[in-house]
């Protein structure tokens, strides 16, 4: 069985959780999650502690075990405390600036970039030159982060662009004649 699935997940106080046949449930004072499950997967609620096993040994069922139960924690995590992704600008006048649900992005090109927020996605710039996206879904905060690198990825001769905060970039030796 996979070791991920053994370990079971402890429930905060004020979280609650409702498993269905078809879907799993967690709400929270941050907001509401959900999953849709298959029957590969046995989730039992004892003692406000999360245990999940394969329904049956099939090489799906183990698999699916431990993956499910990854998805939940990030679910609990979510809801109690939330998600963020640091990112940082570099680059000779680079700026960010959040404005509602829209991120407005100058990266050096002859337009600026406006990013459109999914849903339950939040964006803050502290700095121009940070920009921090805030949710409860671990997956869109890091969907959201990826496609804001990717308007300018940080390139290898002088590291310009757009970085994770915690990310090094190799910086290359130029060509000599």
């Amino acid at each position: 069985m996979s070791r991920v699935a053994k370990m079971p997940i402890p429930l905060a106080a004020g979280l609650e959780v409702t498993i269905n046949a078809e879907k799993i449930a967690v709400k929270g004072h941050q907001g509401s999650l959900s999953l849709p499950l298959t029957g590969q997967v046995i989730i039992k609620n004892e003692n406000s502690t999360l245990t999940f096993a394969p329904a049956d040994e099939s090489r799906e069922a183990v698999a699916m075990s431990g993956t499910v139960r990854a998805l939940v924690n990030n679910m609990v995590v979510g809801v109690s405390q939330g998600f963020e992704k640091k990112l940082s600008l570099v680059g000779v006048g680079y700026r960010a600036q959040a404005q509602g649900d829209k991120l407005n992005l100058s990266l050096g090109f002859s337009h600026p970039i406006v990013h459109q927020m999914p849903s339950g996605v939040k964006c803050e710039t502290p700095t121009q030159t940070e920009i921090l996206i805030k949710g409860i879904d671990r997956q869109k905060v890091g969907q959201v982060a990826a496609e804001v690198r990717a308007y300018r990825s940080p390139e290898p001769y002088k590291g310009k662009g757009v970085r994770y905060a915690d990310e090094v970039v190799v910086i290359k030796e130029t060509k000599k004649k």
